[in-house]
């Protein structure tokens, strides 16, 4: 992913336990060469640490870190690029895109999304942006409002048009805009089980309704010029909440105000990889 700040700065955001605890993690402790830790509310199985330090050096670092008792490998790499940074990112072990769908919210299934959040929310810290609400995994309420610069038609277009959604979301949408139409991530006709619009409110709301009970819902008021979007996802088990299509929402959330705020926008993801990922889906071009 591309970084709009110099590499320095990028890799103190990584390296230094006062800025992990703002874009990262609830608690952090760093002691190179030795220790890089992070646990919390906000990390999957954060009752304590379970990261072991690899290799922090030349802008690269690397750690182990035991997931559902399995020891994954994370590393992020920086590379510099003029007045800007690359940023490479990868973790091993993870489940391929047909073990997610069938387990997104089991805490190996929820890496993808958690670093999504996380990574994002890195890039705001050092681009001096304010941060998208990390997603609390202790608790099962789901509901987030965000201050976007720019008319509630614009951010309504961008949320109802699947092809606007596509650009800043990242992967395609297909979509029936009208209540009782179906809505799907990637093509309607090869996802069996599309979300049904249940609520269109033009220029206010609309509500996407899931075949396994959750609501997902955008809601939208006028703001001192700008926007207040105020986002839900219901209708799910207190006993389960879904943690990680949460913080892939969230993620999305952070890439809407980018897509809005930012003059010149590209997406923050040159190059995504997910073994199994269904041709087409992801959407990178910005286009």
């Amino acid at each position: 992913m591309r970084v709009r700040a110099p590499i320095d700065e990028v890799w103190h955001a990584l390296i230094d336990p006062g800025a992990l605890r703002e874009w990262l993690s609830e608690y952090a402790e760093v002691d190179l060469p030795s220790r890089y830790e992070f646990w919390g509310r906000y990390t999957p199985e954060g009752d304590r640490p379970r990261q072991r330090l690899l290799l922090a050096e030349d802008y690269v670092l690397r750690f182990a870190w035991t997931v559902e008792g399995k020891e994954t490998v994370v590393e992020i790499a920086l590379t510099e690029d003029g007045d800007t940074t690359s940023l490479s990112f990868s973790q091993t072990g993870l489940p391929d895109f047909d073990a997610l769908l069938a387990d997104p919210d089991s805490p190996l299934g929820m890496m993808h999304t958690f670093w999504a959040l996380s990574v994002t929310n890195l890039v705001d810290h050092v681009e001096g942006r304010s941060l998208t609400a990390r997603c609390d995994l202790t608790s099962p309420l789901m509901s987030e409002e965000v201050l976007i610069d720019a008319p509630r038609g614009e951010v309504y277009t961008s949320i109802a048009d699947p092809g606007v959604f596509t650009r800043w979301f990242g992967a395609r949408i297909e979509a029936e805009v009208h209540v009782g139409g179906r809505w799907a991530m990637g093509s309607l006709e090869q996802d069996s089980a599309p979300a049904k619009i249940v609520d269109l409110v033009p220029g206010s709301s609309m509500s996407l309704a899931y075949q396994h009970g959750v609501v997902t819902s955008w809601e939208l008021e006028d703001s001192d010029g700008g926007t207040k979007l105020t986002f839900v996802q219901s209708g799910f088990s207190e006993e389960k909440p879904p943690y990680g299509s949460w913080m892939g929402w969230l993620s999305g959330l952070a890439e809407l105000r980018r897509f809005h705020e930012i003059d010149g926008w590209r997406p923050l993801w040159t190059e995504v990889h997910l073994e199994g990922t269904p041709e087409g889906l992801i959407t990178l071009d910005g286009n």
